[in-house]
């Protein structure tokens, strides 16, 4: 364990996180998601809701502020989307207008192409996002020891 930082974030997903650089995507996936599939590298965390793993990562990994979509969701068959994806744009805190879907098929080509893919224990089917790293700014001064 490491003070200040989310319980849910591993060493190995830390690391992970840490050789994204700004605009890298990553995809955080639900159990189902053809993971090995996507050819970019895979951390488990199984037994995690994916809302709850986006909310985790958010903590150390800010979101792009720049044009286009930060965050993209699966278009679902539904009109209205699921729960879980509702959650996944709460727990993403991306600006409002930077969340985008794409239809199945795209949403798979696009994750084909992200640096990492974080396989949840999410069981909700459209438990996918892809989120686009932006850039991380100076950090406060480090308290002294006491």
């Amino acid at each position: 364990m490491l003070h200040g930082i989310h319980p849910l974030l591993t060493g190995e997903l830390l690391a992970a996180l840490d050789r994204l650089g700004h605009g890298d995507e990553l995809v955080v996936a639900d159990a189902n998601f053809p993971a090995y599939s996507a050819g970019a590298p895979v951390v488990e965390a199984a037994g995690i809701a994916s809302p709850a793993l986006v909310a985790a990562i958010r903590t150390v990994l800010p979101v792009d502020a720049y044009e286009g979509p930060a965050v993209l969701l699966m278009t679902s068959e539904d009109p209205e989307p699921p729960a879980v994806q509702r959650e996944l744009v709460t727990a993403a805190a991306a600006a409002p207008g930077r969340v985008d879907s794409l239809e199945r098929f795209a949403f798979y080509e696009r994750a084909a192409r992200a640096r990492l893919v974080v396989r949840s224990g999410e069981l909700r089917a459209y438990g996918n996002l892809i989120l686009r790293k932006g850039v991380v700014r100076a950090a406060g001064p480090i308290a002294p020891a006491e």
